[in-house]
């Protein structure tokens, strides 16, 4: 019996190419179709070879397409999807093993694809490989859980088909956990894994009532565990059902009658009419009947601003206001403003602009003409725009973004809307850039800077920065990102945006002084609470794919019940435009930067946080920018978990470079500077990252970065895959 046959069935009638957001813009619930994942390819072949993966045929017909596509197309950045929708019809050719493999390949280039971990974690129940099994539903499970429905499910139908996915990954979850307690003697893990199994497959029953096959499945793990009244009753009811599994349950019921009642005159039957009537008395208590507190609520008055922290931490407070989260966004005052408005201060449309490498190209253009000139008029600082009436338009600057890389300028109209200029000043590279045309889609409109006249959401601060940009944002009519009604509490990132709501804390201060609190009690001290909440609270700007949905108030970038930082669903990775990944998977722009940490087996496994690293409070954030800790002994940020490391030899042995040499630095082959920041790169935070010879072979260094050929530029990945191979009998462990 297929578990997942009737998914397949749902994710062939495709409405449309998955959707395409962009980059650094804000996902949200009224808006999540940019352009579509077929527009993004050019080759005209490729596009239509592509849209017929998705139409609907026979398994065998749907095998040969995906085989074709992968055979014709094998530099494609769409390889996940082929090699996806081969792995399906395999399954459903009854090829498992090569199912399997094909599934191997979709999740080294995927990993977060719970429509395919599903049914992989299914056929690997069946096939015996229990373990993989238990991984890959617990990792279908974690992504059901966080991520919105795919564009290729119909939102009415998505809570359903959810329902149904998480069943099939519990079921598949306790068989495993089965299968391997039963291949163990007696004894305590044995019972774990027992345990293990029955949790899982009660969680299916409760999501699937229906399925007779968890029923059944439960029943041999509650017997295994000697709970024979339990196991009694799930097997009367599948016993009852007449299905093909009914002759099973009733063997398994006579063993337990002539257990329980060896000399007995009850019969058989009066046995099973007992076991239902007592199946039948037994109301599981709802979720309601059980006991829950409240969530905590957190009313608008509860925070009192940054300013209210100065008091009894000043030197904090102080360092705070010279990092860069003071400085996200702020009114404008002459001091703060960064770019040139004296002599390299005009900008042309037509000009060429390309960013490679990490540098950027501006080219004259044969045809380009004046844009805007950037001056300072009357000790204030403006922008001139030639707009499509042939006039300069003349717009003060009235805010300042960013202070440390890149800083951008927003002009206020006077209905109150905050505009954001299409010209930014990239500090590393002292030019006036059209930043959006290096990371957005095609057809992106505030990649076009002549569309800046229209004043429209493309260009709004409230609608598309704010969120990340500035404190405690909420839309006063309690809607979503519109351009007017939305207000914030504090300009920047203030203290309450990581920490919390302040006001109980002050006031019981002035009151009665501190008292110790439960971690997580705001205001949060990031030394008491585990990993998975520290990343969570910088989520809230670091982490491209959150769907913003407002809260009951309107609430933005906050939640006023539960954890202040609120928990939002993701939208798939496959839905992103592919400017944000390279074609061998990874994640291509910073602004992903928390989606890439996820993936590290350092944070999965170990108590890894943005923390372990970084220090938002640091004392030198003039000189060292990116807040690092160690910032002039980096393998200090990872040798303090992996201690045989901070052996010189060993550290010499397992990098193969000398002990001294940047070769042998943590970050040089685990953290490889291939992430496109703001015209720089950055490091890699998927922090494990292993250099990759064969997907560099397959995609080139350009769309596969490989972080030895960063260094060793004139050599290949031919190169780099015998040094690797080389090294192999000789690497030291990193467990």
């Amino acid at each position: 019996m297929r578990r997942w046959f009737w998914l397949v069935a749902i994710l062939l009638h495709w409405r449309a190419p998955l959707a395409a957001q962009d980059i650094d813009s804000n996902p949200m619930v009224q808006k999540r179709s940019v352009s579509t994942i077929a527009d993004q390819i050019s080759d005209g072949s490729e596009r239509a070879a592509f849209l017929e993966l998705f139409r609907q045929a026979a398994p065998a017909d749907m095998l040969v397409r995906a085989e074709t596509f992968l055979s014709r197309f094998p530099r494609s950045a769409f390889l996940a999807q082929a090699y996806e929708v081969a792995a399906r019809a395999s399954f459903d050719l009854q090829k498992y093993e090569s199912g399997l493999d094909y599934a191997r390949k979709s999740f080294a280039l995927l990993p977060e694809d719970p429509l395919l971990l599903v049914p992989v974690a299914d056929v690997e129940a069946r096939q015996g490989l229990n373990q993989a099994a238990i991984e890959h539903a617990e990792e279908a499970l974690e992504d059901l859980d966080a991520f919105a429905a795919p564009s290729s499910v119909r939102e009415d139908e998505w809570p359903e088909v959810k329902r149904r996915l998480k069943a099939s990954a519990d079921f598949s979850q306790g068989r495993a956990f089965l299968q391997q307690a039963l291949g163990l003697p007696l004894g305590k893990k044995r019972v774990q894994l027992l345990n293990a199994s029955e949790t899982s497959l009660d969680r299916a029953q409760h999501l699937n009532s229906a399925d007779l096959e968890i029923t059944y499945l439960l029943g041999l793990a509650q017997l295994a565990a000697g709970e024979t009244s339990r196991a009694a009753s799930a097997f009367a009811a599948v016993y009852g059902s007449g299905s093909e599994m009914a002759s099973k349950a009733q063997e398994n019921l006579r063993a337990i009658y002539k257990l329980l009642h060896p000399r007995s005159d009850l019969p058989f039957d009066a046995f099973v009419q007992q076991i239902r009537a007592r199946r039948t008395s037994a109301v599981p208590k709802s979720s309601e009947d059980q006991a829950h507190s409240s969530p905590p609520v957190h009313n608008e008055s509860a925070y009192f601003g940054s300013e209210s922290c100065r008091g009894c931490h000043a030197d904090i407070y102080k360092q705070w206001l010279q990092s860069g989260m003071s400085k996200m966004f702020r009114p404008y005052a002459p001091e703060n403003v960064l770019g040139d408005f004296k002599n390299n201060n005009q900008f042309y449309l037509g000009a060429e602009e390309e960013y490679r490498g990490g540098q950027v190209d501006i080219s004259r253009g044969t045809k380009r003409t004046l844009f805007a000139r950037m001056v300072i008029r009357n000790d204030h600082h403006h922008f001139d725009i030639l707009q499509s009436d042939g006039k300069w338009h003349d717009y003060p600057v009235d805010y300042t973004i960013g202070s440390k890389f890149q800083q951008a300028y927003a002009t206020k109209l006077p209905n109150g809307e905050i505009h954001v200029f299409p010209i930014q000043y990239n500090l590393l590279q002292k030019q006036w850039v059209n930043f959006w045309k290096t990371i957005d889609g095609p057809g992106s409109e505030r990649a076009d800077p002549s569309n800046w006249e229209k004043l429209d959401s493309s260009t709004s601060y409230q609608a598309i920065c704010a969120v990340c940009h500035t404190s405690q944002l909420k839309n006063v009519k309690g809607a979503g990102f519109d351009v007017n009604h939305l207000e914030f509490k504090e300009p920047g990132i203030g203290c309450e945006m990581c920490h919390g709501p302040s006001a109980d804390h002050v006031l019981e201060i002035m009151a009665n002084g501190y008292e110790p609190k439960p971690p997580g009690t705001p205001p949060v001290s990031f030394h008491a609470i585990d990993n998975r909440k520290f990343v969570a609270i910088c989520a809230q700007c670091h982490m491209q794919s959150a769907i913003r949905a407002p809260g009951p108030a309107g609430e933005l970038n906050y939640s006023t019940t539960g954890d202040f930082f609120g928990s939002s669903l993701r939208e798939p990775f496959g839905e992103f435009s592919r400017k944000g990944f390279y074609k061998d998977g990874r994640f291509r722009q910073t602004t992903f930067m928390v989606e890439a940490l996820e993936r590290s087996r350092c944070f999965q496994k170990a108590p890894l946080s943005c923390g372990t690293c970084h220090d938002p409070h640091a004392h030198d954030s003039a000189s060292n920018p990116t807040s690092l800790k160690f910032r002039d002994e980096p393998d200090r940020m990872c040798t303090g978990c992996h201690t045989q490391l901070q052996d010189s030899v060993r550290a010499a042995q397992h990098s193969h470079h000398p002990a001294s040499s940047e070769g042998s630095r943590c970050v040089s082959c685990h953290m490889p500077r291939i992430m496109e920041a703001l015209l720089f790169r950055a490091g890699y935070h998927q922090i494990d990252d292993i250099p990759n010879a064969e997907m560099t072979k397959r995609f080139g260094q350009d769309e596969s970065p490989n972080a030895c050929l960063l260094c060793h530029a004139k050599k290949d990945a031919d190169w780099v895959q015998q040094q690797l191979s080389a090294w192999k009998p000789a690497a030291v462990s990193q467990e």
